[in-house]
C-alpha cells in the first residue's frame, strides 16, 4: 500500500482567512465567535457564531463567478487555492488524470436555499435566478475546485452531517493508499449562518447563548461557526521525488455506525471509530499524544466523546492531550473536521497544542486533560482527530509527523 502525507493547506474561517491566521489564533487561544450579522437576525434566539466577518466576495470572484457559487462554495475555493499554493503542484497531463477531489459537506448551498425561499414565499415572486440548482447542489464546490485545478480523477462529495470532512478525507486517503490516485484535494466546508440556517438548528436546543465550553461542566450548548479547510493529500514517493514539503503523514482512518439513534451519540460505537484509526494505522495508545476532539460543548457528546477515549485509550487516557478548538471557531458541521485537522499538524509540526478556551468548571464525567484554556508545547509524535455525526456515523484519522 501506498504512503500518503499533506504538503499543502488552506482555510478560511472565523479565526483567519488563511491558515497562518488560524495557527496564530490557536497558539494564542484567540475567539473567533461573536454577534452574528445577517439580516433578520433579531428575529433568532440565538445570535452568536463563529462568522467569517468583513468578507467581501467581489474581492476574491468575478461577477460570473458569484452568480454560480454559494458562499460555502467560495470559502472552498478559497481554501483550495490556498492548499494548491503551497504545495507546488500544476495539474497537466498524466497527473491530472490521476487527481481528484474528496470534499464534506452537510447542507450544501444553504445560503442560495434561504434567499430563494425569501425570493418565492416571502416577496411573491415567481421566477428565480436559472443557477439557483447549480448553486446549491451539494457537490457544486467539489465540481468547481476540479475545474480550477483541472483535476480529472475521483472527484465527488460526501454528506454525512457532522462527519462529512472526516469521511472525505478518509475517502481522499483511501483513493491514494490504494493506488487509485496519485494526488487529492481533500477537506470540507459549509456556510449555515443565515437566518434559516440557524433558525432550524434552534430547533433541536442545543445551541448555546453565550459561548462554547467543551468539557467545562457549566457548558450550555454548541456554537455554530462556518468556512472552509483543504488539504492536498499525496501520494509519499511522488512527493518525495519532486522535493515537496511534508505536512505530516497520514497513517489511519477508520468509520463506525452507532447503529441506534438519529441524535444521540453512542460510546460504543465512537471508541471503536477510535481504535480502529489505530488499529489501521499500526499504532498504540502510547504513541498517541495528542486528540483534537468532536467536543462540541453539549453535554451528551462531551460526556459519550471522553468515555470512548478512555475505552479507547485505557490507561493512556489519562495521559494523552484532547480538546476542542469548536471553543474557538465554533462547529462547521459538515466542514468542521477539516479546520480541526489544522490543529493536529500544529501539534505535530509546531509542537503547540491548541487549547480548550472556555473552561471554567471541572466536570468529573470529562476527567481527562482537556489542555484548558492555554495552548501547550509538547513533543507529538501521533495526533488523532475525531468526528461523530448525527445519524451516529463516526471518522477518525490519523497523523504522525513528517517523515
Amino acid at each position: 500500500m501506498n504512503r500518503v502525507v499533506i504538503t499543502g493547506q488552506g482555510t478560511i474561517n472565523a479565526l483567519g482567512t488563511n491558515v497562518a491566521d488560524t495557527l496564530d489564533a490557536f497558539a494564542n487561544a484567540r475567539c473567533g465567535i461573536s454577534n452574528l450579522e445577517f439580516r433578520d437576525v433579531d428575529r433568532l434566539q440565538i445570535k452568536i457564531g463563529g462568522q467569517v466577518k468583513d468578507y467581501d466576495p467581489e474581492a476574491q470572484f468575478n461577477r460570473q463567478q458569484i452568480a454560480l457559487f454559494d458562499r460555502f462554495t467560495q470559502f472552498t475555493q478559497i481554501a483550495a487555492n490556498e492548499a494548491v499554493a503551497q504545495s507546488g503542484l500544476v495539474f497537466s497531463g498524466d497527473l491530472s488524470a490521476n487527481s481528484g477531489v474528496i470534499l464534506g459537506t452537510a447542507g450544501g448551498g444553504v445560503r442560495t436555499w434561504d434567499e430563494n425561499y425569501r425570493t418565492v414565499y416571502e416577496e411573491g415572486k415567481n421566477r428565480v435566478h436559472p443557477f439557483v440548482v447549480p448553486k446549491l447542489m451539494n457537490n457544486a464546490a467539489a465540481s468547481h475546485v476540479s475545474m480550477a485545478h483541472n483535476l480529472k480523477g475521483p472527484s465527488f462529495t460526501v454528506a454525512t452531517a457532522c462527519a462529512s470532512s472526516n469521511h472525505a478525507m478518509g475517502q481522499a486517503f483511501q483513493f491514494i493508499r490504494a493506488g487509485m490516485a496519485k494526488v487529492m484535494l481533500t477537506g470540507g466546508s459549509e456556510s449555515m449562518l443565515c437566518f434559516g440556517g440557524v433558525k432550524a438548528w434552534e430547533g433541536l436546543r442545543v445551541m448555546s447563548k453565550d459561548a462554547c465550553r467543551p468539557f467545562s461542566a457549566n457548558r450550555n450548548g454548541m456554537v455554530q461557526g462556518e468556512g472552509a479547510g483543504v488539504f492536498v493529500f499525496e501520494e509519499y514517493e511522488h512527493a518525495k521525488a519532486r522535493g515537496a514539503e511534508i505536512l505530516a503523514e497520514v497513517i489511519g482512518f477508520s468509520m463506525t455506525s452507532d447503529a441506534s439513534d438519529i441524535v444521540m451519540p453512542s460510546k460504543q460505537g465512537a471508541a471503536r471509530a477510535i481504535a480502529g484509526a489505530m488499529t489501521d494505522a499500526k499504532i498504540n495508545p502510547e504513541d498517541v499524544g495528542y486528540i483534537n476532539a468532536h467536543g462540541t460543548g453539549t453535554a451528551a457528546n462531551d460526556k459519550t466523546e471522553c468515555a470512548a477515549v478512555a475505552d479507547a485509550l485505557g490507561h493512556h487516557a489519562d495521559k494523552v492531550m484532547i480538546s476542542s478548538t469548536k471553543s474557538m471557531h465554533g462547529h462547521l458541521i459538515g466542514g468542521t473536521g477539516a479546520v480541526e485537522l489544522l490543529a493536529c499538524i500544529m501539534a505535530l509540526r509546531d509542537g503547540v497544542v491548541a487549547p480548550t478556551i472556555g473552561y471554567q468548571e471541572p466536570d468529573p464525567e470529562c476527567a481527562l486533560d482537556v489542555v484548558p484554556n492555554e495552548a501547550r508545547k509538547a513533543d507529538v509524535s501521533v495526533t488523532l482527530s475525531n468526528a461523530f455525526a448525527f445519524g451516529g456515523l463516526n471518522a477518525v484519522i490519523a497523523l504522525r509527523k513528517a517523515p
